[in-house]
């Protein structure tokens, strides 16, 4: 069962597999900051929330405080905004435009694709987007005829991800050459060397998944730092 809160421009909608008690709804209007439980079980209107294929980070952590506020048996919850705009602009990716909230929110009645063998691994890179490199094309092609078989779509998809530069920085962590000289240190490592170098003076280190940022202050109270969103070094 899904029941769902409102407070302002934004609609929580909290799963549970059994009735949540009168105590437990009061306890969720206060955490929800004094929302107001809509007894229906569906809302029309324009909204933006997560895509009900994926639990979001944000669930996850709310679901946690449930538990630790003594609520049992939740297994996700949600925020949902509203928007007046019949096209609102939104992240396809992670977010969807729902024209209803309903009892079947959460639900996913997607079967899982047959896998497929892939006849031409370059152009189902090109079509996919999986920017493998003509050398990482040529390693798939060349241990297809080695297996006697075709590699399939999982298992091309998968190379790229574990082959990628985000995961094995095969050129940031690579040879780094200007101008035809070769220098003596990755891109990779300058940044290592930051903190290698300033070990007892560093005050914070910040690492993301999806950029590197670091940042030091040291003796005179410098900053230095790099970020891979810029590309760029700075000073101040």
């Amino acid at each position: 069962m899904i029941y769902f809160f409102t407070q302002e421009q934004t609609v929580f909608a909290v799963s549970s597999p059994s009735e949540i008690d009168e105590q437990n709804i009061e306890k969720l209007k206060w955490l929800f900051g004094n929302a107001e439980i809509i007894k229906e079980y569906s809302i029309a209107g324009h909204f933006i929330g997560p895509r009900k294929e994926m639990v979001s980070p944000w669930s996850t952590n709310a679901v946690e405080i449930t538990q630790n506020m003594g609520i049992s048996g939740i297994v996700r919850i949600e925020e949902f905004f509203t928007t007046n705009a019949d096209s609102p602009v939104f992240d396809p990716m992670i977010q969807h435009h729902y024209q209803v909230l309903d009892q079947n929110l959460f639900t996913v009645d997607i079967a899982p694709e047959a896998i497929k063998e892939i006849e031409n691994i370059a152009a189902y890179n090109e079509a996919e987007g999986l920017a493998l490199s003509k050398d990482e094309v040529n390693y798939l092609d060349e241990l297809s005829v080695k297996l006697d078989r075709k590699l399939t779509d999982s298992e091309i998809f998968g190379f790229s991800q574990v082959n990628s530069e985000h995961c094995r920085h095969k050129i940031f962590n690579g040879t780094f050459v200007i101008d035809g000289e070769e220098k003596p240190v990755s891109l990779f490592k300058l940044i290592k060397a930051l903190r290698k170098n300033n070990y007892h003076e560093i005050i914070t280190l910040q690492r993301y998944s999806s950029a590197a940022l670091i940042t030091l202050f040291v003796h005179s109270k410098k900053k230095i730092g790099f970020s891979t969103s810029s590309w760029s070094w700075w000073n101040s």
